[in-house]
């Protein structure tokens, strides 16, 4: 199965992340974050999904994160509110996303990526 790989291609983390994918030889639909970010059920699916907590999800080193000053904010969060937030901006979104429809990765992590897309 093809997986999906939320990016951005301005991003050099989701860059090493295509890269990796490309050079494993996996088969995946690249969707830009920015333009196309996931819904709020999406959103909150894959954090069912994943193996990090769901304010993981943040991109804590964007500008937008810095500006809305979610640092403070984030932990007393809902999950549902930290998913409309995150569905509102694509940017706030860490990214790389991988899934395969029932696992989710966020970030790249070689190991990670060895782990649950060549398993």
């Amino acid at each position: 199965m093809a997986l999906t790989f939320y990016w951005y291609a301005k991003c050099g983390t989701c860059r090493k992340a295509k890269k990796w994918l490309d050079d494993n030889g996996l088969e995946y639909e690249a969707i830009p974050i920015a333009e196309n970010p996931p819904t709020k059920e999406e959103i909150l699916s894959f954090m069912e999904k994943a193996d990090v907590a769901p304010k993981k999800f943040f991109n804590t080193s964007g500008k937008k994160y810095r500006e809305l000053q979610l640092k403070d904010k984030v932990n007393d969060m809902t999950k549902e509110e930290m998913a409309e937030l995150l569905a509102s901006d694509g940017m706030l979104i860490k990214r790389p996303i991988v899934t395969d429809g029932n696992k989710v990765t966020v970030g790249f992590n070689e190991e990670t990526f060895a782990a649950n897309w060549l398993a």
